[in-house]
């Protein structure tokens, strides 16, 4: 089994893709949200690769298609927003608010913890990123000399945690604003908080998506101000 994986060009990306589909069966018959179709998916694709011991750089080197779809799948999320260009115009001011109190609250807790926990600058800015889109915040990590593997593990860790925890923590607090709901999701759990606003609704999935793209700019100029904490 190592020797064909090594071999094709296309077998991380056809393990990627198979057990996603899984995971989206999963989600579908058993409506639970630790069925989450990306955190199914990785725990598929890590059973796997222990099970069968190809090494990880071997799935990575084959599986590197589907991560370059990640950027044009990020902008596709402007679609929705021009639909609701309007609502945008109306709300310009809560919205970016909205965005704003999320990064603030995000870097903020990140200090917090790393002052906590006696983390060093290094680890401190790897964790900075952690709310913002894979694109943005692996480069955000890289120039403030953080972790880049750990970032995208904390990215990947805060989606699917906000996407699992997002619709009950919204009901627990009775929050029933369709555009609230969506800079909520947007602001932070970057992409994957925004495939569960679009499952809400249309106003909740394009305020979402303009969160992912206002939140990652914020966070780069916010991170820069709080990397100097520590």
């Amino acid at each position: 089994m190592p020797e064909f994986a090594a071999e094709s060009v296309f077998f991380g990306t056809a393990i990627t893709l198979a057990a996603y589909e899984v995971g989206i069966f999963c989600k579908k018959k058993w409506k639970i949200g630790v069925f989450n179709p990306l955190l199914v998916a990785i725990v598929l694709v890590v059973g796997f690769l222990a099970v069968t011991g190809i090494p990880a750089e071997v799935y990575q080197s084959s599986a590197r298609y589907v991560s370059f779809l990640l950027t044009p799948a990020t902008v596709c999320l402007a679609i929705p927003l021009y639909e609701q260009l309007e609502l945008l115009k109306k709300n310009a001011v809560a919205i970016f608010a909205g965005v704003f109190a999320g990064v603030l609250t995000s870097v903020v807790l990140v200090l917090v913890f790393a002052l906590v926990f006696g983390f060093d600058h290094s680890e401190y800015v790897t964790f900075l990123p952690k709310s913002i889109t894979t694109a943005i915040g692996m480069g955000v990590s890289e120039q403030m000399g953080g972790n880049v593997s750990i970032t995208v593990i904390t990215i990947i860790i805060t989606g699917v945690v906000g996407n699992i925890l997002g619709g009950p923590v919204l009901k627990l607090f009775r929050i029933h604003n369709p555009i609230a709901k969506g800079i909520g999701l947007g602001s932070s759990a970057h992409a994957i908080g925004t495939a569960k606003a679009m499952e809400l609704g249309e106003v909740e999935g394009a305020m979402s998506g303009l969160s992912i793209a206002v939140a990652g700019l914020m966070t780069v100029v916010m991170s820069a101000i709080f990397a100097a904490f520590l």
